[in-house]
């Protein structure tokens, strides 16, 4: 017996509905405009976080640990 051959389709990510949800909805300069200010949100984040590491290596280079 010969098994049937399986198909494999890509389910869409969550992301990919919503810039799928966003193009229906916006017209280009605001899609554009929103992608723009969620790149700030993230770059924003990753600044945060690296300034939290720094300081915790200058007080343990302070303290002498």
């Amino acid at each position: 017996m010969q098994a049937a051959p399986v198909r494999a389709t890509a389910i869409p990510s969550f992301a990919g509905a919503l810039r799928a949800i966003e193009s229906l909805i916006l017209s280009g300069g605001q899609q554009t405009a929103r992608r723009n200010a969620w790149n700030s949100v993230l770059e924003d984040r990753r600044r945060a976080k690296d300034r939290v590491e720094a300081q915790r290596v200058l007080e343990s280079a302070a303290s002498g640990s």
